[in-house]
Formats: structure tokens, sequence, C-alpha cells
């Protein structure tokens, strides 16, 4: 006997062939002489109606076991369905029921809000919202390895405990053997001598640095991991643990950046597009209206490269009033991004050549001694979803920008290293995994595109 799932069940046009299904009951609707058990399997957002006549044995006894979220093993015949919303249907011919719940089981047919079903992380994947989430997050997942897989990238694992900041923000999780109860002072300083590593180690805050060093031998690479940054934001917008893409490209330009980050998003909404067709749809009528017509128009788009220079001069140009004054030299917030492709340009836009007072040290400096090599790649109604740039390839430029950004060159001399060894210019970029997600889905919160959101006071699973 056949052992399907309800996504490939459902695909089915053969009549009266006998099979068996697993899954969770949804819903369970009781007619006269009759009931009807929507199946689901986690494989789709569809659910099976699974039929059971007062003929079965034991049907009241059967039927008054199975509640909402209780785990079943059904056999039957598959059948031409009679009512609307699916083409076929299984009768049920024997049911073994392998997990009760109790009739007040928390995730009954209402809806709940998202912030109460973030309170049960650990069950809120049996939701639509959350199961849909899941098999996009999936599919999304695979498109980026396939994307780079097919264009020669050798994927790199790069550390989780590093000794180095990438950003030079100073907002990591330190990591440490040390009992907090009796800390080693030499000075009134910590002494880090006495710790696992003899040195002050934290999470990653990304894997670019380490990165590099792959990309100097094996050309093309790139991470996809877990990345931590310690900043106390009790947002919609920041999660404590999230994930990364960074590719890093040697023998590459800030032009060749650019290519490849626009190919790279228009890669990856096709195929959710072309593979999560249920689950899109259900973003596009449940959560988040026009999203997939959004998302082809990024696809059929050729993203606007702009200078940061003359982006400013743009929206000032607008003569909009925005909560945050625009000038030269300020960091671009969020509604100054969302203006850029929403009202100015109306497409996606990649701006470069931001002021390097605003930019990470290892970003390349310009002739004109006062902008770096940098790329943002926006996007209509978020903003920002790609930060990279050109890297600086010059020892002596390297080291300047280390010390001005009052960082000790000698905790980054393996780094330096690499700029006294072969040098090339090269680039990449960085992508937060739950920001593009939160993009394509349509979900407002952050926590809600991340099976276990680890932020803030947020540590209960």
């Amino acid at each position: 006997m056949n052992t399907a799932s309800v996504k490939t069940i459902l695909t089915m046009t053969g009549s009266n062939q006998t099979l068996t299904v697993d899954g969770w009951v949804r819903t369970k609707r009781e007619s006269k002489g009759v009931s009807f058990l929507e199946l689901n399997d986690g494989s789709t957002i569809k659910n099976l109606q699974v039929v059971v006549e007062a003929a079965y044995p034991g049907y009241e006894d059967v039927l008054a076991r199975i509640n909402t979220g209780c785990s079943l093993s059904v056999q039957g015949r598959l059948v031409p369905s009679e009512g609307a919303g699916q083409t076929v249907e299984v009768k049920a011919e024997n049911i073994t029921i392998i997990g009760e719940t109790p009739q007040d089981f928390v995730l009954q047919k209402k809806r709940h809000s998202f912030e109460f079903l973030r309170e049960i992380a650990h069950l809120r994947a049996r939701t639509n919202s959350f199961g849909a989430v899941a098999r996009v997050r999936s599919a999304m997942s695979y498109a980026i390895h396939s994307f780079f897989q097919e264009r020669g990238f050798l994927y790199i694992h790069t550390p989780i405990i590093t000794g180095s900041d990438c950003e030079g923000a100073g907002e990591m999780f330190q990591v440490t053997t040390i009992p907090l109860e009796t800390v080693p002072l030499v000075n009134g300083q910590v002494d880090y001598s006495r710790d696992f590593f003899g040195k002050k180690a934290s999470l990653t805050v990304s894997g670019q640095l380490e990165g590099e060093t792959y990309a100097l031998a094996l050309k093309n690479i790139y991470t996809f991991g877990p990345t931590f940054r310690a900043e106390n934001s009790n947002t919609s917008r920041h999660l404590a643990e999230f994930w990364m893409v960074e590719p890093e490209m040697a023998f590459c330009n800030i032009t060749g950046n650019m290519d490849t980050a626009e190919e790279f998003l228009k890669y990856i909404f096709k195929y959710v597009l072309d593979t999560c067709a249920d689950d899109m749809d259900f973003f596009d009528s449940r959560i988040s209206k026009g999203i997939i017509e959004n998302l082809q128009n990024i696809i059929n788009s050729n993203f606007e490269r702009v200078a940061y220079t003359e982006a400013v001069d743009q929206l000032l140009k607008a003569g909009h009033s925005f909560e945050f004054p625009v000038k030269w030299g300020i960091d671009l917030q969020s509604e100054h991004e969302k203006f850029l492709t929403e009202k100015i340009y109306n497409k996606p836009v990649i701006l470069t050549d931001y002021p390097r007072e605003i930019k990470a040290f290892y970003m390349k400096q310009n002739d004109d001694g006062k902008t770096v090599r940098a790329m943002d790649v926006l996007v209509p109604r978020l903003g920002e979803i790609i930060g990279g740039s050109e890297r600086e390839d010059s020892y002596d430029k390297l080291v300047q920008r280390i010390r001005e950004n009052d960082l000790n060159p000698d905790d980054y001399w393996w780094y330096l290293d690499l700029r006294r060894f072969g040098s090339v210019p090269h680039a990449g970029f960085g992508l937060g995994f739950e920001r593009l997600i939160q993009f394509v889905t349509g979900m407002q919160n952050i926590r809600d595109v991340i099976p276990y959101p680890r932020a803030v006071n947020s540590l209960d699973f």
C-alpha cells in the first residue's frame, strides 16, 4: 500500500487508489451520517479532506477521540471530491490515532495573533502562516546554494567564535569560561590569559574577514551561517542571532560585485515564485497584498545604479519633509531608501561611493579621499537588502583605516597579511537572510521568519 504526502495526493488524478496518509488534524466537521477531517502533514499549505462515514466501525467512539492537533494514520480510497475546494478526497477505511490532543488544545480553528504565537514557538509551525514561512525559508536556502554552486563558488564554513570585530561596532557577545563570580583581574583589567583561548573571544558578527582568506586562494567563495549581534534593540527589525549570506570574489571590482548581487536576488525571487506558488498565494492574499507582483517587477527590472552624492541631491530636490533631514555625509535612513526606490526611481537602486566616515574600515578608498567603493542594494518597501563593497587591497591604506577606527592593527595581523602576500582587487557583499525572507513573504516582524527568535529578553525555547 502506498504511503504518500498530502502534496502528492492532491496532484493525483486516478480515483479508487488505495493509499495511506499520515498527518495532523486541522479541523473536524461533523454532519448527519458523515464527518470530514482536514488533514495536513506540512508538505503543503493545503489540507486533504478525509471522509469518515457513519458506517465506519466504532464511528462515534473514534470521532470522539479526534480533536484538532491529534495525529492520525489513515488508510482509504482516493475518490473525486463532491465538495468545493479540492478535486480529490480520501474515504477512510482504517484510522489509527497515533497521538491524541485535549479539546482545549491551544491551536484551535480560530486565528491567533503573531505575538501570542511567539510565546508558543514550539507549536507555531503547525499554523498556516508559520508552515508557509518554513517552506519558503527552506526553498530560499536551497536557491542560495544553487545560485553559487552553479557558478563555481565554494561553500566555506567560517568560525562562529572569533577574536576580531568585523564591523568595529563592539556589539558582540562575549564567549568565556572564566567564572563570573571570581573574575581574575590584573591592574583592574580582566586577565584574559586565564580564559579558554588566552584572549578575549566573541561570537562572530560576520564571516567576511575569514571568508576573504579563502577567496584570496580559491577565487570565488561564499559563507552561509549564523551570526550574532548584541545590539540592545527590542524592535521588529532586530535579532540577536540571525543568518548571513556572504560571497567574496577575488579579481573582482565594485561593478562585478553589483552585477552578482542583482543576479543573485533575481534568481532567488524567481525560484521562490516557481517552487512555492501555493505558499506565495497565501502570503499575497493573507499577509501582504501585491507581494507577488512586487517580486515579479524586481525580476523584470534593471536595477538603477546611483552614486551616494547624486542620491542625496535627488532627495534634497524632491522637497519632501523627512523625519531625518537629508544632508551629505549622513547614513541614509530607511525612509530615504524607500523614497529613492518608490518615488524617484520606481525600481530597485544600487547606491555606491558612500562617505568613508560612515562605512567600515575594510572598504576600498576612492581617489577623492572622501568616499569608498561601497554598494548598498535598495528595494521598494524595505530599503537596504544587501550591503557590500570592493575591499581595500592596499596594506598601508588598510592599516591607516584600522587605526582611524580606533582598532588595533595587531588584532588583524592575519587579515593584513592578505595584503602583503599576493594581494588582488576583490569584493563581496552580505545579505541578512531573515530580512530577505521578510521581504519575500511580507511578514512584518523579523522574529516571525526564523524558527526560534533570539532577541532582547527572549531565550525561552
